[in-house]
């Protein structure tokens, strides 16, 4: 079942008010949510300097935490802006949307400390077997059960 329904963004990330939902996919084994950034602009973060000039936009695919105890991955739409100051070392950069995602992250801000709680209450191996039961990280090794 595939959807497009505006209160969807406020159901799947209350506290982001500056992400929009496009489409979410249902039918298969992974949720697939398509979002974008909604705001006019971003700051450079190495100068700080504000710019609404898009160079260029791309896909982005951080897993989200599980929903009924099937993973979240979404289809996150980005834009790398053009640093407005000429003297500025960078002259690109990507938007971050604070709360959700991270320079470089894999996992959105979420998962992420869904995650570091459950490593931070359980521990070790404990930690790892229960964020693997509740879908938050993909089944893996153990390390040396053996």
């Amino acid at each position: 079942m595939s959807q497009s329904w505006s209160g969807l963004g406020e159901l799947l990330f209350p506290s982001l008010p500056e992400v929009e939902v496009v489409r979410a996919d249902v039918s298969g084994p992974v949720v697939r949510v398509e979002a974008r950034s909604v705001v006019g602009g971003a700051s450079c973060p190495s100068c700080g300097g504000f710019s609404d000039r898009v160079h260029g936009p791309y896909l982005r695919h951080p897993s989200d935490l599980p929903s009924c105890g099937r993973p979240v991955v979404l289809a996150l739409r980005v834009r790398r802006f053009v640093c407005p100051i000429s003297s500025c070392s960078r002259r690109t950069f990507v938007e971050q949307i604070t709360g959700l995602t991270r320079r470089h992250g894999q996992v959105t801000e979420r998962q992420r400390s869904g995650v570091t709680g459950l490593g931070l209450a359980l521990a070790g191996r404990a930690g790892a077997r229960m964020a693997v039961l509740l879908g938050a990280v993909p089944p893996v090794a153990l390390c040396c059960d053996g």
